[in-house]
This record gives structure tokens, C-alpha cells and sequence, in this order.
């Protein structure tokens, strides 16, 4: 997605990625192999869409599930031949790494901040990395605990031994056993680390301009010390712990978690934690590209968010201040307009408790910031409100209708409440509601602006602009979320107020072009209008990152509404078709220059960015699930695969992965909020679930392939089922869900 760091791209970047694809598109990362039969955790391919198609990549990520450390190689980008250092911590997800580590046999004369390495020989599984650094002949081995890690040098014999750190923003001290660190990473925030060497370094030197002095403090703008060691043999371990609390916090982290020097024992310890996450849900089937998809997209959806306390202890950068986390677990970084659709959901489905600890996270959140407002965008730094709408409050909802209770609901709804009626819906802003909110509760939308007309509203983000289609709907579903919860509290006029509102999208539905088209202030729609190209850069003087034929569907709230709105199922069906059948109207290189994030095409279907996922399964509503059926298979099929650029646009962490996962299984939540899943096709014989009640629920797909796509028939429990609709109850009872899958489309199974 265009919104987090990439705002411009160049004529010439986009040249190059368009190059280089045709190049990288079928190449293939290899698996480091064990012995044995393949484990989960030996399905999974970090590197995976770490080429973009135009954006940003994933990234290939050493970490333990939902854990505080995470690093991965820091580079231009995957083609790069140079690694800038070695990471330390990565501390916020696409992040630099906050400490480098730079091993050398020999200090340049004129020695550098961080060194640049030719590299070679790299393998990355999700607990380990390994890398030869060729031009210096050292082998690099690292694993990773949940705030520590280990890394192994294995140096030329007899050569000259050094380990270079580098603070980009903070300062370094050698205090005679190991050397500590802080840096500054925003908003008030610091991360500090506590490295200890197996041996004692003979010499201990800082960096001053580009000359080496005796020093054991440092301090500035990339502040570096480097540690001389004499040791005898060619191996040299150094383990170190996070912290963001305090230096001795760091300490203690690693004294808790890594005791010894022993690397292959902390790697068999992550392998195994790998496993049983992974493990949660075991597919079964003969195509094993199909599997290396599914483990690693499942893989990144345990990136994010991450737990932050430390020995029941967590630093908040939403009021800047250490808490007790009172037995309960702190995790932040988590971009929701991204994760609720998918992510969320599915987290409730395999992991419950965690789910839990996360909303409860997002109530303390509204309590330590100045505004009690539920967060959008809550990262390490504090919540960054990007993006447009509030759709936190469909976690909560999701999650309390699914059984989730352990969090305060009636605070998370009036914090809900006040992020959607106090703060200004205005895109990537924190400030309190304005002239624009004031429109927006009287006459039901988000009033637009013509081209070149001079924006008045102070809210308004000079370049993510009003967004007004997509925030008025994006707003729509808020307030439906927020009734139903207020329903569930037992607040009457609540409720009645905000599914009143829930309605507002009709306010911009065009009867004449079966279009969410833009409005004025005058009520007036917007024209001349171009539903593909209309508003400006990523369309976000109308819409917000994809263009109008995406924001056509976003009405998850209320499909039946939209159906009819749009003439009936025959119709609907057509204009579903028609959008993927709608070429793109100019050149591919004219079409992504301003609708860079619109990438992963299928006509004007956009496979690449959230707002498209709940799409292909909309034909389960209007009576032709067997259309579902082929274009999930299609679309998962062409668009998420095994190799270098087999992820269609910018994952989010998660975000998009949770798709994958869902839609491979067989099944995705369409609305979060209601209970129910819309069915798909199955791409394995075999999905068990084990569910966090300790029982199973299991998917069968009997001759699931990639060409018997297409269901025949379906038993719940023994019992045949004729609708495309599957309840979170059910799946919780245990049991089985079984298909019959056929080549040819059976019309009248689900319609």
C-alpha cells in the first residue's frame, strides 16, 4: 500500500521494477532442508514476494510469533548484492534496524558507521538466518528468542577479530561485561539493548568522524564502538536482549531467556515454538507448492501485532510512561484498517486468548492517550492514525459476537464511540472533529471538492486528501459496528442513532451509473466523472488508493442492500463480472503512476490492496457461489505464489496473508461483525483446525485440486449443506465439514 512510507514514485523506479520482473518473476528461494519428513515450519519460504510488483515488499523476517525481536536483512532490496551490517532489532514491521553489527578481520583506515558486506550462501527460515559474507571470508549464523538472540562468527583461522555496533541516533557504553545501548526511534520512545561477548573483548574502541579511538562510550548521530577480540579458534558468539523499558530490563531479558552460548539449542527452541504455532492448523494434499503458500502466509500473519511486556512490565508510548501490564500481555503495532478483515478474525478462530489480550491492549491504549479515542493505526511509537476510518471497532465487534469477552466491552465501546464521533473522520489525522464531521452528521456524507478547488478544512492531510467516498462508506460500516455493539450493551437510542447512519452510503450511490460517485456540498454529484481515473493521485481526492470500481463493493455491512440498490442478483452478478472483464483504459505504465497501489490485476479488480479481498466471494450472495468458487482459485492461484514476487502488492504483516489462509482452507469472514463465513473452495483434501477450546473442527475436500475447484456437494457434521454460509458456532462445536469436489461447476449447490 502506498500509505505508510512510499507517497511518490518515480518514471524511472517504475521502469526498473517493470525490468527487473521479467528477469526475477520465476525464481525461486530454496528451503534450508532437514532430515526427516518436512515439519510445518519447512513449508514456509520467507522469501516470498520479497521482489514487489511496484511497492513495497514483504520482508524475509526472523522472529517467533507475535515476539518483540524481529530483524531481517537490511538492504537496498532483495536484488541488492550489499547488506548494510548485520540487524539487531527491527521495531516496527518494513523498520530499519535500530543497532547494526558489523564483524571485520581488519579496520579500514577511514572505518564507516555500518559496513557494507558482499554476500553469499543466505538461507532464512522464520527462527534462524544464516549468511556468508564472501569478501571477508566469515560465516554468520544467528537464532532468535522472543527478546534476545544469538549470533555466531566463524572467522578465518588466526585472523584479527572485531565486532563493530552502531547506534544510528542514541549512545554506547562498554561496562566491563558487556556493552549497552539506546536509541531514539520517535516520539519519545527508546529501545535499549545489553550484548555480551562468550569472551572478553582485549580492546575496546570508539568511533570518532571516520578515526578510531580508545574509548567505552559513544554517543551522537551513529554512535559506534568496536570490541577487539584475540580468542583463540575461529568461532565468536555474542548474544544480546531488547528491551524498551531500560538497559537493565535488556539484561534481564536475556539473562531469562538465553543462559548459555549454546546457538543450535536456542534454534531447536524456536523450530519447536514454529511448529506448534504453525501447527495449529495441518492441511493435507498432494500439490506442495499449495502448502509452501499456505504455511507461509500463515507464517506472516504471527508478525503483528507484537507483545511488549517485559517481566510484566511494558513501556507505552501512548502516554510515555512503564505500567504493570496486571498479568496481561501489552501488544501494539498493528495496523487495523489493514488487519481487521482478515487477521483479526482469524486470530479469533485460532487464538482466542491472545485476541483478547489485544483488544484489552487497544482499551489501555484509549485510556493512556489525551484523547480516550479507540487507536487506527497503534504502533511501537503510539498510535500514527493513518488511513481513513475507525475500523478497530469491528475487531471488537467480531470478536465479542465469536465469544471473545476477556476485555472491558463497555470501555472499548466508548472509546469506539468517541474515535468515530468525536475525532475528525478526515484521513490521516488525530484532531478532534470539525466543520467537516459537523457535514457529515447533518446531511450523511463527506462533501468533495471539484478538481483545482482550494481545500479550506485545517483536518484535512494536504496529500491523503478528504478520501470522501471511501471514508463516507468506510464510516457507514463503523457506525453499523458501533449499533451492534450498543445493542449488545443494551442502549437503545444508541443503537437506533447509529444503524439510522449505518445507511449513509445510499447518500452517494448513483442510480444512473450503479456508482458511488462524489457529491458536493450542494448534494451535487461531481462531473465530469471517470470511475477509473477521477481523483487525482491513488484517487484519493475521491476515494482512497483504488478507484471507484473497488469502493463499488464496500458495503460489507449490508450486502443485501447493495444488491438491491444495484437492480437484483442478475445485475449485480453483471457488474461483478464487469469489473473484472474492464480493461484498465490507459497504458500499464499511465494506469499504476497514479494508481500505484491498484496493482495484482484482473481488469479493475485489484488483487493487491485490502479493500478488494472481501470481492470474489460477494457472488455467494446473489446466487452463484460457483462463481466464487473458480475466481478464488484463480485469483489465489495467479497472484500468491512460491516465489520471488508471489504476493501481489503490499502485505501489511499479515494482512493480506490472513486471505490467503482463509481462502485456502475454503472459507472467509465477509463481515466482520456477524458470525458467519462465506464458503469458497477448498484447495486441500485436509484442513484440521485445532481450536482453542481444545477441540477440532476439519475440512475435507475429497479430489481437491487445482482443477477440481469446483464443490458438488457438502455435509456439516454428516448432515448435507445447501448454503454458502458457515457459522463460527459450528466451528466451534468440533466436528467436520466435508466437500465433494468436481472439474464442472454444480449451478445449484449453495444458490
Amino acid at each position: 500500500m502506498l500509505k505508510k512510507i512510499i507517497k511518490h514514485k518515480s518514471n524511472t523506479l517504475l521502469r526498473t521494477i517493470y525490468c527487473c520482473s521479467f528477469l526475477s518473476i520465476f525464481l525461486l528461494k530454496g528451503f534450508s532442508q532437514t532430515q526427516g519428513p518436512k515439519e510445518y515450519v519447512d513449508y514456509v519460504n520467507p522469501y516470498m514476494g520479497n521482489i514487489s510488483h511496484l511497492l513495497v515488499p514483504t520482508y524475509p523476517t526472523v522472529h517467533l510469533p507475535n515476539s518483540m525481536l524481529r530483524v531481517y536483512p537490511e538492504r537496498a532490496d532483495f536484488t541488492s548484492d550489499r547488506l548494510f551490517g548485520l540487524p539487531l532489532i527491527v521495531t516496527s514491521h518494513r523498520g530499519k534496524s535500530a543497532f547494526n553489527l558489523s564483524p571485520m578481520i581488519k579496520l579500514p583506515s577511514d572505518l564507516k558507521p555500518v559496513q557494507l558486506y558482499s554476500y553469499d550462501q543466505e538461507e532464512i527460515n522464520p527462527y534462524s538466518y544464516s549468511v556468508q559474507l564472501d569478501q571477508e571470508d566469515i560465516k554468520v549464523d544467528y537464532a532468535v528468542s522472543h527478546q534476545s538472540g544469538m549470533y555466531t562468527f566463524t572467522f578465518p583461522t588466526k585472523s584479527n577479530k572485531y565486532l563493530q555496533f552502531n547506534s544510528h541516533e542514541g549512545k554506547l557504553l562498554w561496562d566491563g561485561q558487556g556493552l549497552s545501548g539506546s536509541q531514539d526511534i520517535g516520539n519519545g520512545t527508546r529501545v535499549y539493548i545489553y550484548a555480551v561477548p562468550e569472551s572478553k573483548p582485549v580492546a575496546i574502541s570508539g568511533l570518532k568522524g571516520s578515526k578510531v579511538e580508545k574509548s567505552t562510550e559513544v554517543a551522537g548521530k551513529n554512535a559506534c564502538i568496536v570490541l577487539q577480540f584475540d580468542q583463540s579458534g575461529s568461532a565468536l558468539r555474542m548474544k544480546y536482549g531488547i528491551s524498551f523499558i531500560d538497559v537493565a530490563q535488556a539484561k534481564a531479558n536475556l539473562k531469562r531467556e538465553i543462559t548459555d552460548f549454546n546457538q543450535e539449542k536456542l534454534a531447536a527452541n524456536g523450530r519447536k515454538i514454529w511448529n506448534e504455532a504453525l501447527g495449529k492448523i495441518a492441511v493435507e494434499g498432494e500439490n506442495e507448492s499449495d502448502k509452501k503458500v499456505f504455511y507461509t502466509s500463515l507464517y506472516r500473519t504471527y508478525e503483528r501485532p507484537v507483545n511488549i511486556s517485559e517481566d510484566n512490565r511494558y513501556y507505552s508510548a501512548f502516554d510515555g510512561k512503564v505500567h504493570d501490564d496486571q498479568g496481561k500481555a501489552f501488544f501494539t503495532d498493528d495496523w487495523i484498517w489493514d488487519s481487521y478483515r482478515a487477521h483479526h478474525p482469524l486470530r479469533v478462530l485460532l487464538d482466542s486468548d491472545n485476541e483478547a489480550l489485544i483488544l484489552n491492549s487497544f482499551v489501555r491504549m484509549s485510556e493512556q492517550m489525551k484523547e480516550p479515542w479507540l487507536p487506527t493505526f497503534p504502533e511501537i511509537t503510539g498510535d500514527s492514525r493513518r488511513m481513513n476510518s475507525n475500523h478497530g471497532v469491528a475487531t471488537l465487534l467480531d470478536a465479542y459476537r465469536k465469544g471473545v469477552r476477556n476485555f472491558d466491552i463497555k470501555k472499548a465501546y466508548l472509546a469506539a464511540k468517541g474515535a468515530i464521533t468525536e475525532k475528525t473522520l478526515a484521513p490521516w489525522s488525530g484532531k478532534p472533529a470539525g466543520k467537516l464531521d459537523d457535514f457529515f452528521k447533518e446531511k450523511g456524507y463527506i462533501p468533495a471538492l471539484y478538481p483545482n478547488e482550494k481545500e479550506t478544512i485545517p483536518e484535512v492531510n494536504g496529500f491523503e486528501k478528504r478520501q470522501p467516498v471511501a471514508v463516507t462508506l468506510g464510516t457507514s460500516y463503523d457506525l453499523w459496528c458501533l449499533a451492534q455493539l450498543a445493542n449488545e450493551l443494551g442502549m437503545k437510542a444508541d443503537y437506533e442513532l447509529f444503524m439510522k447512519q449505518s445507511f449513509n452510503y445510499r447518500n452517494l450511490f448513483n442510480e444512473q451509473t450503479k456508482f458511488f460517485h462524489p457529491k458536493d456540498d450542494k448534494g451535487k454529484f461531481i462531473m465530469p466523472f471517470d470511475y477509473v481515473f477521477s481523483g487525482g493521485q491513488g484517487a484519493r481526492e475521491y476515494y482512497g488508493e483504488n478507484n471507484a470500481w473497488i469502493y463499488r463493493w464496500d458495503v460489507q455491512h449490508n450486502i443485501p442492500d447493495l444488491i438491491k440498490l444495484m437492480g437484483g442478483n442478475e445485475l449485480f452478478i453483471q457488474y461483478l463480472d464487469d469489473m473484472f472483464q474492464q480493461p484498465l483504459g490507459r497504458s500499464k505504465f499511465d494506469f499504476y503512476a497514479q494508481l500505484p497501489d491498484h496493482t495484482g490485476n484482473v481488469g479493475q479488480f485489484s488483487m493487491a490492496n485490502e479493500p478488494s479481498l472481501h470481492i470474489p466471494y460477494l457472488y455467494n450472495y446473489a446466487g452463484q457461489p460457483w462463481m466464487t468458487q473458480k475466481r478464488i482459485h484463480k485469483l489465489v492461484g495467479e497472484w500468491f505464489r512460491n516465489d520471488l514476487m508471489g504476493v501481489p502488492g503490499d502485505e501489511d504483516g499479515g494482512g493480506m496473508s490472513a486471505f490467503v489462509v482463509f481462502s485456502q482452507m475454503g472459507f472467509y469472514p465477509v463481515t466482520p461483525g456477524l458470525t458467519s463465513y462465506s464458503i469458497g473452495s477448498p484447495f486441500f483434501s485436509k484442513a484440521s483446525i485445532q481450536l482453542p477450546n481444545g477441540k477440532s473442527f476439519v475440512i475435507i475436500g475429497k479430489n481437491a485440486s487445482e482443477k477440481n475447484k469446483y464443490i458438488q456437494s457438502a455435509k456439516l457434521n454428516g448432515q448435507p449443506l445447501n448454503t454458502a454460509q458457515l457459522d463460527h458456532a459450528d466451528i466451534l462445536k468440533g466436528g467436520i465439514l466435508e466437500f465433494v469436489m468436481g472439474d464442472k461447476a454444480n449451478k445449484n449447490w449453495g444458490n
